[in-house]
């Protein structure tokens, strides 16, 4: 992306919103500005660049390559609920506030997003631009869960292995962010048989599932997930479990 292309975003897309008369029309529009087309004084666009765009987005994963579309896609109603965003902290800090608007998620969220980061400090493509809800947040469908593990090789572990153990042995490296995405019963039942229910469970070795052979109390065959998110570790292993493991 342009230097040029990027600034025109910037300036159609902040400094027009500061306008309170004039943020309702951008929410509604979402339109894309070529730079030539920003008027000098009021620095908002004048022509009518294309609606909702989502030129260079993968709409599985939310996700594009260019922050300005990221935005304009994600204004899209159809595309963006409006209850569910102004519900979303804008951090993960206890005291963090939420959204005014869905213009200010859809910034926000394109502007950055731990997500798309893999070993803390590469991107794991270059669609790195994502407005999609955060893991825990209410309202993901399938199809965005399972977009959000683009560029990741999901990895059933062997009997007592920890997931930094399985991605080695790969070639890879376990990616913590993700293993709040496979903390999910419709997600493992997708990679695992879970044959014996989907429970929730604490420890450090989840998201995995009992092997078939474990003692009775253990719940041999099912799959466990675990409602203490901080416990999630690519270290933990246990010896009746096998892990699901996010890899890259």
């Amino acid at each position: 992306m342009s230097l040029l292309r990027l600034l025109s975003f910037v300036v159609m897309y902040s400094a027009c919103y500061i306008r309170n008369w004039y943020s309702s029309v951008l929410q509604a529009l979402g339109h894309i500005c070529d730079a030539l087309s920003v008027d000098p004084q009021s620095r908002c666009c004048l022509g009518k660049g294309e609606k909702f765009s989502c030129h260079g987005c993968n709409l599985l994963s939310q996700c594009c390559n260019s922050y300005e579309f990221c935005v304009s896609c994600c204004l899209n109603p159809a595309r963006t609920q409006k209850e569910q965003v102004l519900k979303v902290k804008i951090s993960k800090q206890a005291s963090a506030g939420t959204y005014a608007s869905v213009f200010d998620f859809c910034a926000g969220r394109c502007r950055h997003n731990s997500e798309s980061v893999v070993h803390e400090n590469a991107y794991i493509s270059d669609f790195h631009h994502c407005f999609s809800l955060p893991s825990n947040s209410s309202g993901d469908s399938d199809a965005h869960l399972e977009g959000r593990l683009n560029g990741i090789n999901v990895i059933v572990g062997r009997q007592g292995e920890s997931c930094d153990s399985v991605c080695k042995s790969n070639g890879q490296s376990c990616v913590p962010n993700k293993l709040l995405v496979l903390n999910q019963c419709d997600i493992m039942q997708k990679y695992m048989s879970c044959k014996g229910a989907c429970l929730a469970s604490m420890g450090s070795d989840q998201p995995a599932e009992v092997v078939d052979d474990a003692p009775k109390n253990l719940n041999p065959g099912a799959c466990l997930f675990t409602r203490t998110q901080p416990m999630l570790s690519c270290d933990g292993s246990h010896l009746y479990t096998r892990r699901l493991c996010p890899c890259a």
